[in-house]
């Protein structure tokens, strides 16, 4: 691989001329940042869980498990760790590395601390890596979850610290900058990224990025979701997102963070496969697997490999001889 230059000072005015190049020259730029940092046919692959879903006290206006709204979504406790294990078990079978489990909290309780530690290291006897996304945390917290071995953490700013307010009252920004600074002074990796589609500028989308790029060390993992709308939530009836720009989102992301993984999330099932495969060659390779994300859809295992294969990609890990895309 060739040296790249990893940079945490870009500008506004940087990061809008990328957003305005023409997409030719946009897809070509970042395509040639891609290959210096991965494989462009391989894609890594993430399967997420809701541990504990809805009855959440935040008021984030995406979200249907917050309290503060009246969804589809009902309540419910944390799950055992036995089904936690057991569903990890399934998508390490299914080609997942990493398992993602996800609780709708403000932020942990001590009480349910064990249960969360107990997880961690039944995934990883497994084989695989851990993410947790649990809400906030305390330095003391982020060290607990470490000590147990947990390898990601996700905590997204979801969008610019300017719009921030018009989705999200319960929590500031500066509260996710601090949650993402404990995470990292405790060692553990993050992953963190934002959602289009929710009524934001262009100047919202600049900035949420170069947010993500100027931090002191880039997210491991910069997920970029595309706002999947749900009735009773407040965004639901919201102008529905142009796949072009969601694209550009795409290469803009990898361009200034080359050596992250920049994954497709939320709004894959709303994409059709030219959309995803734009997605691809403008740098996106990570992917979440299975058909549910928390209390959203997303594409099954199956319309997933029938996607790489006929784009001649495979998973993170396979080789072209050994890869069931063939199958």
């Amino acid at each position: 691989m060739q040296t790249i230059t990893i940079r945490h000072d870009w500008q506004p005015e940087e990061v809008s001329a990328l957003f305005a190049l023409p997409l030719n020259e946009l897809l070509f730029q970042a395509q040639t940042v891609h290959r210096q940092c991965f494989d462009p046919n391989e894609v890594q692959v993430s399967t997420l869980l809701s541990i504990k879903t809805g009855g959440c006290p935040e008021d984030c206006k995406y979200c249907p498990q917050s309290a503060h709204f009246e969804t589809p979504v009902k309540a419910s406790k944390l799950i055992d760790v036995e089904k936690v294990l057991a569903d990890a078990a399934k998508a390490k079978e299914a080609g997942a590395t990493r398992f993602c489990m996800g609780a709708a909290w403000r932020s942990p309780k001590q009480r349910d601390m064990g249960d969360i530690k107990d997880m961690i290291k039944g995934v990883e006897a497994l084989g695989m890596e851990s993410c947790m996304t649990l809400g906030m945390l305390t330095r003391e917290q982020a060290d607990e979850l470490k000590g147990a071995g947990l390898d990601y953490y996700n905590h997204n700013l979801d969008t610019s610290e300017a719009y921030y307010k018009e989705i999200i009252t319960t929590r500031t920004y500066q509260e996710r900058l601090d949650t993402l600074d404990n995470v990292r002074a405790a060692g553990i990796k993050v992953c963190c990224g934002g959602i289009v589609g929710m009524g934001e500028g262009a100047t919202d989308r600049v900035e949420l990025l170069r947010t993500l790029a100027n931090l002191p060390e880039h997210p491991e993992s910069v997920p970029i979701n595309m706002l999947v709308q749900v009735e009773g939530t407040p965004l639901n009836g919201t102008e529905n997102f142009d796949a072009l720009d969601f694209v550009r989102m795409i290469a803009v992301a990898r361009i200034l963070m080359p050596a992250s993984y920049v994954r497709l999330s939320a709004g894959r099932e709303q994409m059709d496969d030219s959309t995803q495969a734009l997605c691809f060659f403008a740098g996106a390779n990570s992917i979440f697997y299975g058909e549910q994300l928390l209390t959203t859809p997303n594409p099954s295992e199956n319309a997933d490999r029938a996607l790489l294969a006929k784009l001649g990609m495979r998973l993170e890990g396979e080789t072209p001889t050994t890869s069931k895309n063939a199958a």
